[in-house]
């Protein structure tokens, strides 16, 4: 990254003992956030560019198959990232609002460390476990319909 700090001075890295989400840990994350965005970005377009260009012209019956294999798992991951992406700007918009770090249910703070590991995170651990346990529940009636 251009961005990056000279050699001599330490990576800041948001810690659970300075206030939260103070104006250091939002660009951060946010900054984060946008280089991820960007990363998933690059790839999306190159698959569409390698999309447009086609297969090999001739090509047998194996490379064919080969290749059509590929594009179905390279279109199905691009489709995830593009998802991911639309999760990265939801979590940008909640950073310029003052809503990052705070979840979407409980008001709670959802914490450095889980942030950290899921920057995209909306949810409290604790809530996220509710919610999903509930989608669990939907999905299981459903199936006795």
């Amino acid at each position: 990254m251009k961005d990056e700090l000279p050699q001599n001075e330490p990576r800041y890295i948001p810690s659970p003992d300075e206030p939260y989400m103070n104006e250091r840990q939002r660009k951060y994350f946010h900054d984060m956030l946008v280089a991820w965005r960007d990363e998933l970005s690059k790839d999306i377009q190159e698959t569409a560019k390698h999309l447009r260009e086609g297969e090999e012209a001739g090509q047998d019956e194996v490379d064919h198959a080969e290749y059509e294999r590929d594009i179905g798992i390279e279109i199905r991951t691009r489709e995830r990232e593009l998802k991911l992406v639309t999760k990265i700007d939801q979590a940008l918009r909640r950073i310029k609002e003052n809503r990052y770090g705070y979840c979407v249910e409980t008001k709670e703070p959802i914490g450095i460390p889980r942030l950290l590991v899921r920057p995209i995170a909306n949810m409290t651990k604790a809530a996220q476990e509710r919610h999903e346990a509930e989608e669990r529940k939907h999905k299981d009636g459903k199936r006795f319909l």
